[in-house]
């Protein structure tokens, strides 16, 4: 029997990643798109869904997807926050996850943000293509070895992060509620208050709990920075105050910021604005305005061969293994169906 997966929101780079590690011989239907309320019939005759962040796998999409007679609904994230869990349980479909991938992807890119704001490469570059070979007081910057960075999440990535500014000659400080015996290997933990302080850059990768740690980065996180630091978020959205970084940025507390990531991204990113009706978030807007002291890559981290990789063959296998043993490791617990669900 063959198996039908329809994957959403895979990039025109993707698509050779997907067939070539398709081991299993799954019958692939390869959507450029990502799930949304308009696109959902691409999911009938479909036994498999899977699925990247952003997608939309709310109650109504899901109770399609049933009737189209999908069983399996993975993603190929490590978050799952896309999809509604209960609705899941209640149409008795099977929920799988990708628990983690490169870590050099995300640290990688949380490096090359920081380094580029540290060294005002973007700002040199942008005045070289205007044919201006000038120099001035802005493109004079602090040697990272003479820098203090700030790990806020000192997880597989974070120390990753922290591995690569040490290799460049930073003083690497972190903090993490629950530090790794091999984190205090290489960086010095302390607490929050005295981190922010001290770090010329403060880089987040800590997860994001809804409704514990939205908007951490907020006006008193950032009132206990360093003056003149650099913030780099790589991590989620929801941990930021857009508000208050463009604040912080307008009165020059803050020298620069990069992010990969926004609160309701898919509002944002994947679209063109430009010649379109469509408009920015007004703050989000504002932050776009300030290049070359702010940075936006929409949601890039994860784009890189080795995690795209991971991502796509955990996937494959969970599938394998949920069709051959009925089980996945990779499973996400599902909250009791309820009672009155159809």
């Amino acid at each position: 029997m063959t198996i039908k997966v329809v994957c959403y929101g895979v990039r025109e780079n993707e698509v050779d990643f997907f067939l070539r590690l398709n081991k299993y011989n799954f019958d692939l239907h390869l959507i450029e798109d990502l799930l949304t309320h308009e696109n959902v019939d691409t999911a009938k005759g479909m036994d498999a869904v899977i699925l990247r962040g952003n997608c939309l796998a709310d109650e109504e999409n899901i109770k399609k997807m049933k009737t189209y007679g999908v069983k399996y609904l993975f993603t190929r994230t490590v978050g799952y926050n896309h999809i509604d869990l209960q609705a899941a349980a209640d149409c008795d479909m099977h929920v799988a996850r990708v628990p983690s991938y490169s870590p050099n992807a995300i640290a990688e890119l949380a490096l090359t943000l920081a380094m580029t704001l540290l060294r005002h490469t973007a700002y040199t570059t942008n005045r070289t293509a205007q044919k201006d070979f000038t120099i001035d007081r802005t493109m004079f910057s602090k040697e990272i070895r003479n820098c203090k960075v700030g790990i806020i999440g000192t997880g597989k990535i974070g120390l990753t992060e922290a591995k690569l500014f040490k290799g460049l000659g930073a003083e690497v400080i972190g903090y993490d509620i629950f530090p790794s015996e091999e984190a205090k290997k290489h960086i010095t933990f302390m607490e929050l208050d005295d981190l922010l302080k001290e770090s010329d850059i403060v880089s987040l990768h800590v997860p994001y709990f809804p409704g514990k740690n939205d908007q951490m980065v907020n006006a008193d996180f950032i009132s206990k920075m360093k003056d003149g630091a650099i913030l780099i978020n790589t991590a989620r959205g929801e941990l930021q105050d857009n508000g208050a970084i463009l604040e912080a940025l307008q009165s020059h507390k803050l020298e620069g910021f990069a992010t990969d990531v926004f609160a309701n991204e898919a509002n944002i990113f994947f679209q063109k604005f430009e010649n379109s009706q469509k408009q920015l978030d007004p703050t989000v807007q504002a932050l776009v305005d300030l290049y070359p002291r702010v940075l936006v890559t929409p949601h890039i981290g994860s784009n890189t061969d080795e995690a795209l990789s991971n991502m796509i063959e955990t996937s494959f296998n969970n599938l394998n293994e949920m069709l051959t043993k009925g089980v996945t490791s990779n499973a996400v617990q599902l909250p009791k169906k309820r009672a009155y669900a159809s």
